[in-house]
């Protein structure tokens, strides 16, 4: 007789049963609902529970993307059930198995969980549950109205956790035992998450690569807001006013939008340096202020935290955009008054690189003001606040582009969970990965999987008065802080909202 195939995997959540795929020794589930379409009536509004349904639901293919502001190709849109999840678990029949949580949000416009980047196979073969969340960004998230929640996006992601506690044992996960983490805005969510009340005790642990230090002002805001709906002939900049337009439509006109940011240099300050209009406002509820302050002032809880950057972390755009080698004198001194600390941050950048032409000057402060600073400060703070934090600097070169990227923004994404053959792995490293680029690969995913497991990342903890990080490279070691010129340039400053000028 001919060998009897397994059957495929089926789970019952608490809205009903799914069937998923076996592939690679695990087990795969895709666009799982954890909140109703945000269309119609509850566009702009909080997440709404996901309705129950009857029989087995196939859990097989990703949930539809949600709209992005990137010019990216995601192919036509294929529904609005954007607000799912995928689970990859090593056994569903297994219990207490860690869990971690990934939310791939970038730039705070773009989200796909569909992304082979972050496919879940190295980390399940390894005893951890993977969930990864499509969320709200862009003008579905972050457009500030009068008439509408804030922030929609962190309550998305509150209520995929909210889901993730409910059901995460019945694919063999520990609710008890779950760590969320991003990278880029997706690390910016983890680290607001840390600090807002309604996600606490959803989860235990956090890793943050590359948090960014992007917030505004409600001020702010609202003006961005009232430019945009101009821009789109809304009638008024509300919620009401926009709920009818495409939303496609509205993630093709902020892409558009924030091109033109330079042009509201004048009036928008700070953020017109970013590329991105919107992003997470500090409204006083949803997010009652910057994780940075609310940890260090002690209105928030410190926990097992694993949080870093790349040494390289604005290489990424430069070369992309194709301004790298192109960068003038001029160019320096705006990114130095606008995103340097003041007062005096301009002259300590220079005092600082006394070596540093005009190209080294703005990729350092750019990488110090958008990832690097908020990383190291969001460990200071969370050890201040009561927390463990184990801190790292990616200082690996990618090979890719004879060495033109450094060590840029994301290339620990694909490092870390093992996904060196995905497009951006391959594009970011080579279609052939060195034995260097395993082995660093292989170091990065055993600190995840012992972080989300026991809290413990494998190096010494970081402290105010050591500050002991991990420098990971073909030969990594625990040293002091390397960005030790930057740190100094910047202490005594955190992260503050941009506000109008």
């Amino acid at each position: 007789m001919p060998e009897r195939l397994p059957e495929e995997p089926t789970v019952r959540t608490t809205e009903g049963v799914v069937q998923g795929r076996r592939r690679q020794g695990h087990a795969v589930f895709r666009g799982i609902p954890y909140a109703r379409p945000p269309v119609g009536a509850l566009r702009f509004a909080a997440p709404a529970s996901p309705q129950r349904w009857e029989g087995t639901r196939q859990a097989a293919q990703f949930g539809p993307v949600v709209p992005l502001s990137l010019p990216i190709d995601v192919g036509p849109p294929q529904g609005t059930d954007w607000l799912t999840l995928n689970v990859g678990t090593p056994d569903p029949g297994a219990a207490g198995l860690p869990v971690l949580v990934w939310i791939p949000v970038g730039g705070y416009i773009s989200a796909a969980s569909s992304d082979p980047m972050y496919d879940p196979a190295a980390l399940a073969e390894a005893g951890l549950v993977v969930v990864s969340i499509n969320c709200r960004v862009g003008v579905e998230s972050y457009a500030f109205f009068d008439d509408a929640p804030p922030n929609r996006g962190f309550l998305d992601q509150i209520a995929a956790l909210e889901w993730v506690q409910r059901n995460i044992a019945a694919f063999g996960g520990d609710p008890d035992q779950v760590t969320v983490g991003g990278v880029s805005a997706g690390a910016g969510s983890v680290a607001a998450l840390l600090t807002m009340q309604p996600a606490r005790g959803l989860f235990r642990r956090a890793i943050a690569h590359s948090v960014p230090g992007l917030h505004s002002t409600p001020a702010l805001a609202r003006q961005v807001t009232a430019a945009l709906a101009d821009r789109l002939g809304a009638p008024a900049p509300t919620a009401a006013a926009m709920r009818d337009i495409d939303p496609w439509h509205l993630a093709a006109e902020l892409t558009s939008f924030n091109a033109d940011l330079p042009a509201h240099r004048e009036s928008w300050g700070r953020l017109t340096e970013t590329g991105t209009a919107l992003c997470p406002v500090v409204d006083g509820e949803v997010l009652p202020e910057t994780p940075w302050a609310a940890l260090s002032g002690a209105r928030a809880s410190g926990t097992e935290l694993l949080v870093g950057h790349t040494r390289d972390e604005f290489r990424l755009f430069s070369v992309m955009s194709g301004r790298r080698g192109t960068f003038t004198e001029q160019d320096a001194r705006a990114a130095l008054e606008l995103l340097a600390p003041q007062p005096g941050g301009a002259d300590a950048y220079r005092a600082g690189f006394p070596q540093a032409g005009p190209e080294e000057l703005l990729e350092t402060v750019y990488s110090d003001a958008l990832f690097r600073m908020p990383s190291q400060k969001l460990a200071e703070a969370n050890a201040a606040a009561g927390g463990t934090s184990f801190l790292f600097e990616l200082r690996w070169t990618a090979p890719a582009l004879g060495g033109a990227l450094g060590a840029c923004h994301s290339l620990d994404v694909p490092l870390a969970f093992g996904t060196l053959d995905s497009p951006v792995g391959a594009q970011l490293i080579g279609d052939e990965p060195t034995p260097e680029a395993l082995g660093l690969s292989r170091e990065f995913r055993e600190a995840w999987v012992r972080f989300v497991t026991t809290g413990d990342a494998g190096w010494a903890a970081y402290r105010p008065d050591q500050q002991l990080t991990r420098v990971l490279d073909a030969e990594s070691e625990t040293v002091p802080y390397p960005e030790q010129v930057s740190r100094r340039i910047w202490e005594g400053h955190t992260p503050a909202p941009f506000d109008l000028s």
